[in-house]
């Protein structure tokens, strides 16, 4: 049969066969030249851009969880019109704009199980089914039950998909740049709200939520067309598959060669299903305790710093001090300074180490709201000056404590366990999350806007020096390389912290 093989400069090459394997390659991929090819035919283009456009999908189905974040911010002004077609109270406003909080963490966890239990691929295309209902059902809306039920669906699938794209992105892509493709799932996020504010702007919520239901439908159809993650495949010994989905996405260089034959190495005695009473066995091990540890006080110190408490207040802060913005072209200034700092966020985990973009990150953080709580203790003055201080603090948030947690909870934990961890520690995320946006207010009222911004600027510090001590470092590391750094005695993890 025709293949391909790497020649300089990563180019795929026509030969009559596949070259031979070397004198190590394992026994479980050395007869796999004979293995017809079933489903997926190698393209005629590079193994990054095949990544990237494996990428795509996930990426659609993200950019409609950021919608789904901003959608409130929509929706609710419009309901509140005198000639809107359903009639709220205040009451039931704050009951639609918290319904898509409500099943984000449960989500999570769901999340986590359906892509062990289906596969990454296919759990991506179950999970569009009620986005795209949930997103109909809010433009067809003419009661508060509608609006609720489609509320509900758009916030359990954001909290389905925050586990499941990362993983997948973090399976399919190569050392290089996993990190800079994991960082478009905080770029497609921003990405989202911005455009949910903006089209909110000039068109009406119904037609805003039509618009948001096409983006979970290309997802669908977007990963129809590729392969299931090769790490999953082989965890359920399904070796040739994995080894020819392994070729569609990476190629045939001498790195991923290498790098698929410790895949198959690993997961050599893989079973088709994991059972509770395995996946007990893989949780207990500190494998999978230490880097769940390091994740979840990450996504602590991200949400304690005001990640989403600060954006919450950010336009009636403005007002508070005099700022004069338009409420919309408020929001939507910082909407564009999120996308930008997003897309400076995929270079910079490109070009540099976790470690350090978190510690930097959490500085900037704690200088931005200090000195905006400073400037509110003072009294107001230059209108200008607050919001100054809110694009700093997005600028910092941006490139480190926002993207990072969810670039590394798709590489830090085993293969064996990685949907469980991931999904866990996302819905640990959301969780706080919401204790974060609900204390917002008391805190406000009890210790005054400055109070508040203090207080998350100290958990911003205290971050910094946490994170520098514990969080690993996985830039240009296999996943493999990862998980049996956390596998060996305390003395070799520190050598990888």
């Amino acid at each position: 049969m025709e293949m391909k093989q790497a020649v300089s400069g990563g180019d795929l090459q026509d030969v009559g066969e596949k070259p031979p394997p070397g004198p190590e390659v394992h026994p479980l991929i050395e007869n796999l030249a004979d293995v017809p090819t079933t489903e997926f035919k190698r393209p005629e283009f590079s193994p990054l851009l095949r990544q990237v456009l494996a990428a795509a999908g996930p990426m659609a189905a993200i950019t409609s969880s950021g919608m789904t974040t901003g959608f409130s911010a929509v929706l609710l002004p419009q309901l509140e019109r005198p000639d809107s077609i359903v009639k709220i109270t205040l009451e039931q406003a704050s009951w639609i704009a918290s319904m898509a909080a409500l099943p984000m963490a449960l989500g999570c966890a769901l999340g986590g199980w359906m892509m062990e239990r289906f596969g990454r691929r296919t759990t991506h295309q179950l999970v569009c089914v009620p986005y795209v209902l949930g997103w109909v059902l809010l433009s067809l809306a003419r009661n508060l039950v509608m609006l609720y039920v489609g509320r509900f669906l758009t916030g359990l699938c954001l909290g389905l998909i925050g586990p499941l794209s990362p993983v997948y992105i973090a399976e399919i892509s190569g050392p290089a740049y996993r990190g800079a493709l994991l960082a478009t799932v905080s770029l497609a996020v921003s990405m989202g709200i911005l455009a949910a504010n903006l089209l909110g702007t000039f068109l009406s919520w119904q037609l805003t939520a039509a618009i948001c239901a096409v983006f979970p439908l290309i997802c669908y159809v977007g990963i129809f067309w590729v392969p299931e993650s090769p790490a999953w495949l082989a965890a359920r010994g399904r070796s040739s598959e994995a080894e020819e989905a392994f070729h569609w996405f990476r190629g045939y260089s001498t790195e991923a060669e290498t790098e698929l034959r410790e895949l198959l190495r690993k997961h050599e005695t893989g079973r088709p299903q994991q059972t509770w009473v395995e996946l007990w066995q893989e949780i207990r091990k500190s494998s999978f305790l230490r880097p769940f540890l390091v994740m979840n006080g990450f996504f602590l110190v991200m949400q304690f710093s005001g990640v989403n408490a600060v954006a919450f207040y950010t336009v009636s802060i403005l007002k508070d001090v005099g700022q004069g913005l338009d409420e919309y072209l408020a929001t939507n200034i910082i909407g564009v300074v999120r996308v930008v700092m997003s897309l400076v966020a995929c270079v910079l985990t490109r070009r540099y180490d976790r470690r350090p973009l978190a510690v930097v990150s959490c500085l900037g953080t704690a200088a931005s709201l200090v000195g905006l709580g400073a400037f509110l203790l003072s009294g107001p003055s230059a209108g200008w000056v607050p919001l100054l201080f809110f694009v700093a603090y997005i600028c910092s948030v941006s490139v480190g404590l926002v993207p990072l947690p969810w670039v590394m909870v798709g590489e830090v934990f085993p293969a064996a366990a990685r949907g469980f961890g991931s999904g866990a520690s996302s819905c640990f995320c959301f969780l706080v999350f919401f204790a974060v946006v609900k204390t917002g207010p008391a805190l406000i009222a009890g210790a005054g806007p400055h109070g508040a911004f203090f207080t998350y600027g100290a958990v911003a510090i205290v971050g910094a020096v946490v994170l520098y001590l514990f969080l690993p470092e996985t830039r240009n590391r296999t996943l493999q390389d990862i998980e049996e750094g956390y596998s060996r005695t305390r003395t070799k993890v520190n050598a990888l912290i």
